[in-house]
């Protein structure tokens, strides 16, 4: 039974920026953002991963990067939510467009597609699944780092818990903190500790 830790990246200029949706856009740590990361691999001292994967955008990349100390393995299933319309705006700016939108969302994320056009917490429930399925077939036993984002790591934690997704805005994921969990093939999930800043 692997040890996932689940790491959100370290903080973007459109997280400072009143949580601006980025989603897909593939922009930069911070300055901030970096030294969130290396206090995250000071955090990390002394623990060794068998493997650290990571969401292709650049933001998530190195932060596991310079968490872990080597490259991490790029997979698409963790990138970050396809927020659609709302992609690249703060929600003051969304919401007045279309609140009946904003309204589905809430209550029914697993169905209504983010920004209209994007998509829905149950694809990103699936795809996420996928790969932590994938990943405890590939490594049985051992620490292993991923590296994700807000929304995909939310909606998985949820999911594993057995939450209702719309709940996903009631797990904080700090930029950079740890969620640390363990998973086996059989999917049984046990969390051990919820955005730690030092494990």
């Amino acid at each position: 039974m692997p040890d996932v830790f689940l790491l959100r990246h370290g903080v973007t200029a459109w997280n400072l920026d009143n949580n601006r949706y980025c989603g897909r856009t593939d922009i930069p740590l911070a300055e901030e953002g970096l030294r969130q990361a290396e206090a995250t691999r000071e955090q990390l001292a002394g623990i060794r991963f068998a493997a650290v994967y990571s969401s292709p955008l650049e933001r998530a990349y190195r932060t596991a990067q310079i968490a872990s100390g080597v490259p991490p393995i790029k997979d698409e299933r963790l990138i970050e939510l396809d927020f659609g319309a709302w992609e690249k705006k703060t929600k003051e700016e969304f919401i007045p467009e279309n609140r009946q939108l904003w309204a589905d969302w809430s209550a029914h994320p697993a169905i209504t597609r983010a920004g209209g056009s994007g998509e829905t917490a149950m694809e990103v429930v699936q795809r996420v699944d996928a790969f932590f399925n994938e990943l405890v077939s590939r490594h049985a036993t051992g620490n292993i780092l991923v590296a994700g984002h807000n929304g995909i790591n939310r909606f998985y934690l949820c999911h594993k818990l057995g939450m209702p997704l719309q709940y996903y805005r009631r797990l904080l994921q700090q930029n950079a903190a740890i969620t640390m969990f363990s998973l086996d093939s059989s999917g049984d999930f046990v969390l051990n500790h919820l955005n730690s800043k030092g494990l």
